[in-house]
């Protein structure tokens, strides 16, 4: 009896041992990319760094690289206002909670690409009308209450008529901007196909929208792409079954309104941490019991979205996504499979939300996703892969890391600064996998392994490369 009682205390006294230490562990945090790292490839890109860098010599590059560092990021930062502007443009061209309009077409838009003035201002007037009103009594719609404070931080106000035209004016200039720059995105991946070399065709798409504002809108699609990658790594053994336990998604975006399909009918959503796991529980490359899922965004918007469904979580709340799916075969029977049997191990079907009248050949469906998966989502953290890095002991380090449509932001230069810090917080063996062609120096340890090629539908070039990068 006396054993069992000195067992029950010393159990007690190393649980709350635990406890305590478990509290005191501080969070992880994003540290900057030192310049010992980042001296041999700004040596090997001495011709295309950025002039302010390009001017100096080897010792004011050292000496000024922590303020280069704050500067960039503060730019990169500021590069978010523009994509929120090009996500509010989709949300007028696409949306149907503020009006009865019809949506935008995507024939219809490439139409109005090159265009301006009178033809843009007929096709729009209907919606931006209804836009400026719905903006001044947005009533609970999230969409509307962030885009009317988003305009009200630049001076807008939305009570008198000349108000809501000041609104509709700036707003027509910016979907001529998006439309505009989606032309010239067109016509240089045209000019990329055009060599008839599909390798250089991907390169040039790898740094398509470097001078872009930072979108965080996200869809299913690449989550395929990256189930695939996934099957063809666990087929070629190159992973094991239940050797994925740290994962660290970077930019796993926030469903607002894309300009892929533009749905707006239900809440904003993240998808990507979820088809994660998904995959890899179905694979069984992981057990949900030792799974860790970090996020690494600099977006506060889709951090502070992370942190409350964890919160959420924790209090036993489930998180329910959303699944949207057009008809009329714009999906081909494999991506149709993928979306079919999504959720089907971390969640159960639910009641999907109602699609507008005026949003037709639509179908869609609702994933209700288990708090306990949900709490395998660790607290996210604020981090610019470009520059920073988190801050982590060797055995904490990931064995997978998912970048897609993110390297896509960046010129060469940027992209290798990214991949130092990836290799850094990869344990040795670990993969990235990528929908974008990173140039490899041989001074970085991390390098292409293989590929997969993922096709949504039958429309040219709607599909996806994921290149499995791995550690060596």
């Amino acid at each position: 009896m006396a054993f069992r009682r000195f067992a029950v205390i010393v159990l007690c006294g190393l649980f709350l041992v635990f406890a305590a230490s478990a509290q005191k562990t501080p969070p992880r945090r994003a540290v900057y990319l030192p310049y010992s790292e980042a001296q041999p490839i700004a040596e090997a890109m001495a011709d295309i760094l950025p002039p302010e860098l390009k001017s100096l010599t080897e010792n004011e590059r050292a000496q000024g690289w922590t303020n280069w560092l704050k500067q960039r990021d503060r730019a990169i930062r500021e590069r978010l206002a523009l994509g929120d502007e090009d996500s509010l443009v989709n949300f007028l061209l696409f949306g149907a909670a503020f009006t009865k309009q019809p949506r935008f077409s995507p024939k219809q838009l490439g139409a109005l690409a090159g265009q301006s003035g009178d033809p843009l201002a007929v096709a729009l007037a209907g919606r931006l009308n209804d836009f400026a009103n719905a903006l001044a009594k947005p009533n609970t719609n999230e969409r509307l209450l962030f885009t009317r404070q988003w305009l009200a931080n630049k001076g807008f106000r939305f009570v008198a008529e000349a108000d809501r035209n000041k609104v509709k004016a700036y707003l027509k200039a910016s979907v001529e901007r998006v439309l505009r720059e989606q032309d010239s995105y067109t016509r240089a991946v045209a000019l990329a196909q055009a060599g008839g070399d599909a390798s250089e065709e991907f390169a040039a798409r790898s740094t398509l929208y470097r001078e872009r504002g930072l979108s965080s809108d996200t869809s299913l699609r690449p989550d395929f792409a990256l189930d695939e990658a996934l099957k063809g790594l666990k087929e070629q053994k190159l992973l094991a079954p239940d050797s994925v336990r740290r994962v660290a998604i970077v930019g796993p975006g926030l469903d607002f309104t894309d300009k892929q399909d533009g749905y707006d009918f239900y809440p904003q959503q993240t998808i990507q941490p979820f088809a994660i796991i998904d995959s890899l529980l179905r694979l069984g490359l992981s057990r949900l019991d030792t799974l860790q899922v970090t996020t690494l965004d600099l977006s506060p918007r889709v951090n502070a979205h992370i942190a409350r469904a964890r919160q959420a979580a924790q209090r036993g709340g489930a998180y329910t996504v959303q699944l949207p799916r057009p008809e009329q075969g714009q999906w081909n029977a494999e991506m149709t499979a993928y979306w079919q049997r999504f959720g089907d191990h971390i969640g159960a079907p639910a009641a999907p939300a109602a699609i507008p009248p005026q949003i037709t050949g639509v179908t869609s469906r609702a994933v209700k996703i288990r708090s306990n998966v949900v709490a395998r989502l660790m607290p996210p953290v604020d981090t610019n892969i470009v520059l920073q890095r988190l801050e982590m002991p060797d055995n904490e380090r990931f064995d997978l890391i998912i970048a897609t449509n993110i390297l896509v932001y960046y010129d060469n230069f940027e992209q290798s600064l990214a991949l130092r810090n990836v290799e850094r917080m990869l344990r040795p063996g670990g993969f990235l996998l990528s929908n974008n062609a990173l140039l490899e120096l041989p001074f970085i340890g991390v390098h292409s392994a293989n590929y997969s090629t993922t096709v949504y539908s039958e429309r040219p070039g709607d599909g996806d490369h994921i290149v499995w990068y791995q550690r060596q």
